[in-house]
């Protein structure tokens, strides 16, 4: 967990305004959910690796007596470790307000009890889009275009999505002689880091050695499977070159049902986003299943990938040394006129107070005195 200056925090805040009018052009709509769940939600076998790295909230008062007494979970809430599970769970209870097709944004943090490295936080934070309510290949196709652009529009213009789909990848596993097949999605989940040779070793301990060749052979030969009918939607998207077909792409969330996508740039090691179609998760809260289809953008990852922001700053700092009525009124005026300004005492050694106003983003200066013309120059 770390915290954001304020010029991290204003770049930040610039990056997610402009994602958000893009999301808003197409008719998406900003929702908010709260940061703890109901901790037998968050476990419910749906979020894979993720359940293990809840960072869990005691019980209050007499309810933690009685479980230290009795010997049981401790817990009843957790931290949220995704906006998947929370939206599904306010489509369930909000459903009877809601639209009958919901295209839903959601911007806020995510907590994941994991060890801290380059580019992973335990608290980080998530831009999602989802559609729930539409079953046709257009939710897939709106979310990965808008997404696309999206990130265009910030300035990412290289990034790709890789696609497959867990009905596929399901069917080829059993063909392979797996049919307990959670094991085995784990090892390949891993390919890129383990590479074949470290799957098979794996699939083998899980398995047998019969199972782990067939596995490391279609591996070896993935990359010339043609792309199946489930995914024929991908050649109506805009600029299909955008996307290519991974069979092995699993994605860690036990919740997929069907399409599953994710965002690579060759600026990253990591993936910057990814996604796919839930169609079960919000039937296991409302007893009526609802299909779903999201896409997330890893914020963080996506900031490091961006240069520094270059646009003409109108940011202004008023020195002034009395009259303080004046400043004030002076201050609302440039306001009017399109700058941001920010009053200032003037200390007694104003080149180091400049150096130091420079250091925190600001780009000009103008030194207020009553009665004489404001004369604004360029910090720095």
């Amino acid at each position: 967990m770390r915290d954001l200056l304020p010029l991290e925090k204003a770049r930040r805040e610039q990056v997610l305004e402009q994602i958000r009018q893009v999301y808003r052009g197409r008719g998406f709509q900003e929702i908010e959910t709260p940061a703890l769940e109901d901790l037998a939600r968050l476990t419910a076998g749906q979020g894979g690796d993720n359940e293990k790295l809840v960072f869990k909230v005691l019980k209050r008062g007499e309810e933690l007596d009685r479980a230290l007494a009795d010997g049981v979970e401790l817990a009843d809430l957790g931290l949220r470790f995704d906006l998947t599970v929370p939206l599904t769970r306010y489509f369930a209870s909000n459903h009877a307000k809601l639209p009958r097709v919901l295209k839903a944004i959601q911007i806020g943090p995510v907590w994941r009890a994991e060890r801290p490295q380059k580019g992973r936080y335990r608290q980080f934070l998530q831009c999602d889009i989802d559609i729930l309510g539409d079953d046709s290949e257009l939710a897939e196709l709106e979310l990965i275009t808008a997404s696309l652009a999206a990130l265009e529009t910030i300035g990412i213009t290289d990034a790709t999505i890789r696609v497959n789909d867990r009905r596929v990848l399901s069917q080829t596993l059993k063909s392979l002689g797996i049919d307990n097949q959670e094991q085995a999605m784990i090892a390949i989940d891993k390919l890129d880091k383990i590479e074949v040779s470290g799957v098979r070793a794996e699939i083998e301990e899980a398995y047998n050695s019969k199972v782990a060749d067939a596995v490391a052979n279609w591996l070896s030969d993935s990359r010339k499977l043609e792309l199946p009918k489930e995914l024929a939607w991908v050649s109506q998207l805009a600029n299909p070159g955008k996307v290519r077909f991974d069979p092995t792409l699993v994605r860690g969330m036990g919740y997929y049902t069907g399409a599953i996508f994710e965002i690579e740039h060759p600026g990253s090691s990591s993936s910057i986003g990814g996604g796919g179609r839930y169609d079960n998760m919000v039937g296991q809260w409302s007893g009526n299943q609802t299909p779903a289809v999201g896409i997330s953008l890893g914020i963080e990852r996506i900031l490091d990938l961006l240069p520094e922001d270059s646009s003409e700053d109108k940011s202004l700092v008023l020195l002034i040394d009395s009259d303080y009525t004046a400043a004030l009124e002076v201050q609302a005026e440039l306001i009017k006129e399109g700058w941001k300004v920010r009053i200032e005492r003037a200390a007694k050694n104003t080149k180091a107070q400049l150096t130091e106003l420079a250091d925190q983003g600001f780009a000009s200066f103008a030194h207020f005195k009553p009665g004489e013309k404001l004369d604004i120059r360029n910090l720095g």
